[in-house]
């Protein structure tokens, strides 16, 4: 971008040109150049620049005051880390200010250099720190404390700061600079005419931890994929540092409210998943601190906005999810209830007219996607809407519609964005911040602007920490006064400041690489419809409605950039859960059935192992060949109604005729009242065995004649039993009168058992079994199962 007004009606100061010229070396020996700080800055020797690479690591700690005034006392801290092959003998640690820089153009490029030629002399004196030796591998702590009357700063603007070490070795035993670290020094002891207004975001964003599974009790216990954020929330924590430092901030909250709902939800019993189980969560009182300590932060007038909740990726669905049906569904109600949750849980009235995209990169089609969502302000970058201007415009344009476009300063927003953790690389970056927040304010000082600082969605505790330290150094209000995003979006537009936004060929490759695919918006599709089924059978909806429609929408979440496994990992999850869910209401198997005669009844089981009712189901038979069998009198298809409680069965009866012997194939199938099959169709086959009006007559003859040879048979032994009575009375004058036989023995007149029986007596047939009547189970039906008439 460029920015004429750099070095719009400014030339390069003599100590620059001085620089220039001198900036030469002698090879083989040391040169000895006088070199000028600044119109005030006295004159000095240069010590020659070592030969390749730095042999010493200069470390600048500290920095304080990091935008000194008159009569402060500048104090610098460090180590410097003998990085090369030979020990350094004779050194010594100098503070160099060089002249004053123009423009923030020119803070970028003193920024990247890396080389020791061209600096300016030392400022000398008692001015240093001496160390007579630097083993290879040793590090020495320094300190330099210099007033600031003695650095010879003149006009108001940004000097470069160096802190170097000269030293001699043993292949060079001379003089020489052996390391030197640049910073940059804001110089503005007395306020500006007009005030640059800078409004700081500062994200409570994080990854998704909850599931899409709840407990079955009526609190429905949430279940956290894991307890990760417990890490984030607890003291020294990303999160609890961004709201212990925020909380001390003129700063502008910009919340997503799912972290809000997951830090809630930790607040009261919840479940963590543990391989195929879970176990009891135990950071409540982590979660409970976390958030009243955030809710103290925001009350009193600060301002808070609500991304969409899970801050959806708007580009990925500008790209990539817009052609799916369904996908941008998601976002009028991710907005809708963004506002009420932040309300709910910090009680206060956020702001949810702003949209986010990932590093504030737009194209028309994000526009549009982001408008649906009912967004009224676009947060961008002025990386992406670039302007062609002499200075740093006011972040406010309309672009359309009704549209207005918040851009951000790209230097200010990403200074932050390295690693933060050590002190040095931290108070560079705080002091190149401080540096272009001056540069901006001194390009055109009797110009008031706005001026908006959008960080990276997640920073770290180091990150938070070293973007307050920069915040702090405002604090004076010398040439920045605090503002908010509300405000900056009202601000009054420049008018020469670009509109128009950048065609979607211009969007980053690197960022569109890391967009959700199509495919992931189809699987979400799939799950969204595979949910709306569900919920339509269910008689208390609500208990999955909010659990898997807040995990859809997690699935899109800007969060998963970077991480596609992790993202693929948790929407199979969630689809795996709700397909567990919904096979819980499913038809018992059948094996095959047997209908004998014209007209009997085909019982089909259907289950309901959840723990609500189903309603507003239809089971549907179907008759493969209505010409062999029929279903409910003439019917080739036949409907029940279907209502179950929670963890019970239902036997549904069907009415089936047959016309023909044969198999039949016969389906079952659950649909939702709106006609759409739920679960999976059950087929069995019927055996159609038919008994013709002939084959009837057959039987009946046949019983007839049975019976009529049974009375036959009957009236025969009951004539030859008269007879049999009739000869023993008659041979019984001859028996003796105590009952013995003519030899004298005794006659045995009774059966083994003591009773009387007749020789040829019919011993009688066996009862029939006792018919099973167990229970009904999920398993297939027998073999050979034969449906009653």
């Amino acid at each position: 971008m460029a920015e004429a007004a750099d070095f719009q009606g400014m030339g390069h100061s003599p100590a620059r040109r001085w620089l220039r010229r001198t900036a030469s070396v002698l090879a083989g020996a040391p040169l000895l150049a006088g070199l000028l700080a600044g119109t005030s800055a006295p004159a000095a020797q240069a010590a020659p620049t070592a030969a390749g690479s730095r042999a010493v690591h200069v470390s600048i700690d500290t920095l304080a005051p990091s935008a000194p005034v008159k009569g402060d006392t500048l104090t610098v801290s460090g180590t410097v880390t003998n990085e090369g092959k030979n020990t350094i003998s004779d050194a010594q640690v100098d503070l160099r200010v060089g002249p004053r820089m123009y423009g923030r153009t020119a803070i970028d490029d003193a920024a990247e250099r890396t080389g020791t030629s061209g600096d300016v002399a030392p400022i000398g004196g008692k001015y240093k720190v001496t160390i007579p030796k630097l083993d290879v591998g040793i590090s020495q702590d320094f300190a330099l404390s210099v007033p600031v009357s003695k650095l010879g700063l003149g006009q108001d603007g940004v000097y470069q700061l160096g802190v170097s070490l000269t030293g001699k070795t043993s292949s060079a035993p001379y003089d020489q600079v052996l390391g030197i670290q640049r910073t940059f020094l804001p110089w503005q002891p007395d306020g500006t005419e007009e005030k640059t207004q800078l409004s700081v975001l500062w994200p409570l964003i994080s990854s998704t931890r909850l599931s899409a599974e709840t407990g079955s009790d009526d609190q429905q216990t949430p279940v956290f994929e894991n307890d990760d954020l417990a890490a984030e929330l607890a003291p020294g924590g990303r999160l609890e540092q961004l709201v212990s430092l925020g909380s001390q901030l003129p700063v502008t909250w910009v919340i997503d409210p799912d972290l809000l709902a997951t830090a809630d939800a930790m607040t009261k019993d919840y479940r963590v998943r543990s391989g195929d189980t879970t176990v009891p969560g135990k950071n409540q009182a982590v979660a409970t601190k976390w958030l009243d300590s955030l809710e103290k932060a925001v009350t009193g007038g600060a301002k808070v906005v609500a991304l969409p909740f899970a801050d959806p990726d708007l580009a990925s669905l500008a790209h990539r999810g817009k052609d799916v049906s369904g996908a941008l569904s998601h976002l009028q109600p991710a907005t809708d209830v963004a506002g009420k949750t932040v309300e709910t849980i910090l009680h206060v009235k956020p702001s949810v007219d702003f949209a986010w995209p990932v590093d504030g990169a737009i194209d028309p089609s994000i526009v549009d996607v982001a408008t649906s969502a009912g967004a009224h302000e676009i947060i961008t970058r002025s990386d992406s809407l670039q302007d062609n201007l002499p200075y740093t415009p006011t972040a406010a344009r309309p672009i359309g519609g009704g549209t207005t476009a918040v851009v951000a300063d790209t230097r200010l927003s990403t200074a932050f964005q390295g690693d933060m953790s050590k002190a040095g690389a931290s108070t560079l970056a705080v002091q190149r911040f401080l540096a272009q927040s001056l540069a901006v304010t001194l390009q055109n000082p009797e110009n008031q602007r706005s001026i908006v600082v959008a960080p990276q969605r997640m920073p770290s505790a180091a990150q938070a920490q070293s973007m307050a330290r920069a915040l702090r150094g405002l604090d004076s209000e010398r040439w920045t006064e605090p503002s908010d995003l509300i405000a900056a979006a009202e601000a009054t537009p420049d008018a020469d400041a670009t509109t128009k936004v950048p065609g979607s060929s211009r969007y980053p490759k690197k960022l569109r690489d890391q967009e959700l695919s199509t495919e992931v918006f189809l699987n979400i599709k799939e799950t969204q419809e595979r949910l709306d089924n569900f919920k339509a059978i269910l008689s208390a909806p609500d208990r999955v409605a909010a659990p898997f429609g807040n995990a859809i929408g997690r699935a899109m979440s800007t969060s998963w950039r970077g991480e596609p496994d992790e993202a693929e990992q948790y929407r199979n999850t969630v689809d795996d859960y709700l397909v567990g869910l919904t096979t819980e209401v499913q038809l018992i198997p059948k094996s095959v059935l047997t209908l004998s005669g014209r007209s009997a009844t085909i019982p089909v089981t259907v289950q309901n192992q959840l723990l609500q009712g189903v309603q507003n189901l239809v089971l549907r038979l179907k008759s493969d060949n209505p010409t062999r069998l029929k279903l409910d009198g003439d019917r080739a298809v036949a409907d029940r109604p279907i209502k179950i409680d929670g963890g019970h069965s239902q036997s549904v009866k069907f009415t089936g005729a047959g016309n023909a012997n044969g198999p039949v194939q016969v389906t079952a199938q659950l649909y939702t009242v709106d006609g759409t099959p739920y679960g999976s169709p059950m087929t069995f086959q019927v055996k159609v065995s038919e008994i013709t009006p002939t084959v009837m007559l057959v039987i009946a003859g046949g019983v007839l004649l049975l019976v009529l040879a049974g009375v036959k048979m009957y009236s025969q032994r009951k004539r030859a039993v008269a007879r049999r009575a009739a000869a023993e009375d008659t041979d019984g004058g001859d028996d003796s009168a105590d009952g013995t036989d003519t030899d004298g023995k005794a006659r045995d007149t009774r059966s083994t058992d003591g009773a009387r029986a007749p020789e040829d007596a019919d011993p009688g047939q066996p009862s029939d079994p006792t018919p099973d009547t167990g229970p009904e189970s999920a398993d297939a039906s027998g073999a050979g199962e034969k449906v009653d008439r």
